[in-house]
């Protein structure tokens, strides 16, 4: 089915180019014309999740979007917006947007849409609020416009990284120059008949204040003097934040806001583009009126192709077996009750259910819900369904048809294997057989991903919290939310990074580039974990990461010392080969990684040689020596630039996805 889309959608682009490019060309020369200034700060100061509940039976989502609608079409108005709905079973939901008033249009549209798309990870909570470096957005279910302080939720945060100092400023003088500006902001934010808003400069800092629109004056001034004593307090760091209940306040050595020169310099530069736009655009019309009549009627032939084609596979899914309708769903986890949750991941909750005819599974209730994200959703629910392994969780089905995508598994009693490693209290502890048994259980659900089907299948996130244990204690991979299918050529990926740090392979952290060797990087972390009891941690200054220590270790031909405490007897040769295996998984260079199906007879058959494994990444020789003044730098600095390109990524493909959903809904 999907072929067919993809296919009959591309047909669409090819045809109707030749009708869109003048039109095309003269907007795309327009926003050439214009200098681009446009920072549309969405960077995540604070996100805040309410820990009230909506009563059983009763969903917040249809609310949430209503909501979220309305305050959009404010903030496309006047760039602030409030909004009340009363419409779900009697729980009201208010909502306040706005963006800092030096934000340019589309950049708070862009901020506002960066925020709309995160703080759906807070429900089914009553009452949330984000704050982003540009915009504010929060709702809750009493009227809260009038608030300037909370003793409990206001917060502030500092940078981790000290303003750098030279001879000519003091420590002393960089904390007076801080607090000088801040002062300046705040009283222009505050000054009689002010906009809530205000800007300073000083001797290389920068301070921006913002006050909600719904706030008094006097409200104003009080939550800006609260939020000053609390930002001062970060100096001598090179930035900090004050999150309060009716306003905003940011500190930065780095000069973060648009001045007046700079927004009237965009919004002339606008105007111009604009202007050229119009008359290129109207040029263009003329042309294009020639074709018209000729495009008009090829269009209709291929809308008429299209709804047919669509209406064909929508009937088709709807008759297969994968298909569950929502309702049947939803009395299945007694309307998604808090008691029968079981689990609770990034992309949404998971829920124990029973189907009327007994049988037990597990719903996943998924936040997003755009038609694009559907028909993706839909491939991927096909893609899944192929797969069959006793190691992989099997996929039931999906529901598309509610008010939110639900995806049916089959229900794994024992959950997942973090608690059985990590919980403080264990409900078992596991001896080395079944460690064994779920470490070989694991590669070969992993072996079959990346071979064993007519597909390759990257999973990308491989990790403890995703691999469920059955009764037997099987392994079962589960979380097939990042997965990837790649032909043989393809091994870079460009639509952003997405997996777990600590389990993330350099290459693929650093550079993006994607491989069934980060899937193995990831599972040689996990067995370490698996066999050592302990997380993998990559910021560790003190004794090091897991793989820092196992490596150390090794080197000093001590790996029995690596060993968990476990019941029974413990093989040493074999935990030192599962060990010298996991090395090998995770070394740095991704062409030394074994395939997983060689991982897998190295495994099971014990007469095969393992190979000495090479150092892994973020190690340098002077890591292993105690005294060298470079390990913390060897371990860390590396790490740290990592997840700046990380979050850098991140953002960049969050912004493109959300720029699309400006006023849509994309839960």
């Amino acid at each position: 089915m999907m072929k067919t889309m993809q296919i009959l959608i591309s047909n669409e682009k090819n045809k109707t180019w030749d009708f869109i490019s003048l039109v095309s060309m003269a907007i795309i020369f327009s926003f050439l014309s214009c200098p681009c200034l446009s920072d549309p700060r969405i960077t995540e100061a604070s996100l805040y999740c309410g820990i009230g509940k909506p009563p059983a039976k009763v969903s917040l989502v249809p609310t949430f979007v209503r909501e979220m609608e309305s305050i959009a079409q404010g903030v496309n108005t006047s760039q602030w917006a409030t909004h009340f709905d009363n419409s779900t079973n009697g729980l009201p939901m208010y909502g306040l947007a706005q963006c800092h008033q030096d934000l340019s249009h589309m950049d708070c549209l862009l901020c506002y849409a960066a925020s709309r798309t995160r703080l759906p990870r807070c429900l089914p909570s009553v009452s949330a609020r984000i704050y982003l470096d540009g915009c504010f957005l929060r709702y809750d279910n009493y009227s809260f416009y009038n608030e300037s302080t909370d003793a409990v939720r206001d917060s502030f945060n500092c940078s981790a990284i000290s303003a750098p100092l030279d001879g000519s400023t003091s420590r002393s003088k960089f904390v007076a120059e801080v607090g000088f500006v801040i002062g300046n902001a705040t009283r222009a934010a505050t000054v009689k008949n002010g906009s809530g808003f205000g800007v300073a400069a000083g001797d290389g800092v920068y301070a921006l204040a913002q006050c909600w629109k719904t706030v008094s004056a006097e409200g104003c001034r009080a939550c800006l003097q609260k939020a000053s004593t609390a930002a001062k307090k970060c100096a001598p760091k090179r930035e900090g934040r004050s999150m309060n209940a009716g306003c905003y306040l940011r500190y930065s050595t780095e000069k973060f806001y648009n001045d007046e020169a700079e927004a009237e310099k965009r919004s002339t530069s606008r105007r111009r583009g604009i202007i050229i736009a119009i008359v290129l655009a109207a040029a263009a019309f003329l042309m294009l009126s020639l074709f018209g009549a000729y495009a008009a009627y090829a269009k209709m032939i291929k809308i008429k192709a299209a709804r047919r084609n669509m209406g064909q596979s929508s009937f088709c899914f709807n008759k297969s077996s994968l298909s569950f309708k929502y309702e049947t769903l939803e009395k299945a986890t007694d309307y998604f009750s808090p008691s029968k949750k079981i689990g609770q991941g990034g992309a949404g909750s998971v829920y124990k259910g029973t189907l009327p005819n007994g049988k037990t599974v597990a719903v996943k209730r998924l936040i997003y819900n755009t038609r694009q994200w559907v028909d993706e959703f839909f491939n991927e629910v096909n893609l899944i369904s192929g797969m069959q392994h006793k190691n992989l969780v099997k996929l039931l089905g999906c529901s598309i048809e509610g008010p939110e995508s639900l995806l049916v598994y089959e229900y794994v009693p024992n959950r997942s294997l973090d608690q059985f490693l990590f919980e403080k209290n264990k409900v078992q502890i596991l001896n080395w057989k079944q460690k064994f048994n779920i470490i070989v259980g694991t590669a070969e659900g992993l072996a079959y991903l990346h071979g064993g089907s007519q597909l390759r299948i990257i999973h990308r996130d491989i990790k403890s919290s995703n691999v469920l244990l059955d009764e037997n204690l099987t392994p079962k991979i589960a979380d097939f939310g990042l997965v990837r299918c790649f032909g043989a050529d393809k091994t870079h990926l460009s639509t952003g990074i997405a997996g777990t740090l600590g389990y993330m392979a350099p290459e693929y952290l650093v550079r993006g580039q994607l491989t069934e060797k980060a899937d193995v990087y990831s599972f040689g972390v996990l067995v370490l974990e698996i066999v050592c009891g302990r997380r993998n941690c990559a910021f560790t200054q003190d004794s090091g990461s897991l793989l820092q220590t196992i490596w150390m270790l090794y080197k000093s031909d001590k790996l029995a010392e690596a060993v968990d405490c476990m019941k029974g007897d413990i093989p040493a040769k074999e935990v030192a080969n599962v060990l010298q295996i996991g090395l090998l998984c995770t070394q740095a260079s991704a062409s030394f990684r074994p395939s997983m199906t060689a991982v897998v007879s190295m495994l099971t058959n014990r007469e095969k040689e393992i190979p000495a494994p090479n150092q892994p990444p973020f190690l340098n020789a002077s890591a292993l020596n105690p005294t060298s003044s470079t390990r913390s730098y060897s371990s860390q600095s590396l790490v740290s630039n990592a997840v700046t390109r990380v979050e850098a990524s991140y953002t960049s493909s969050e912004i493109s996805s959300s720029n699309s959903s400006v006023g849509q809904t994309r839960i």
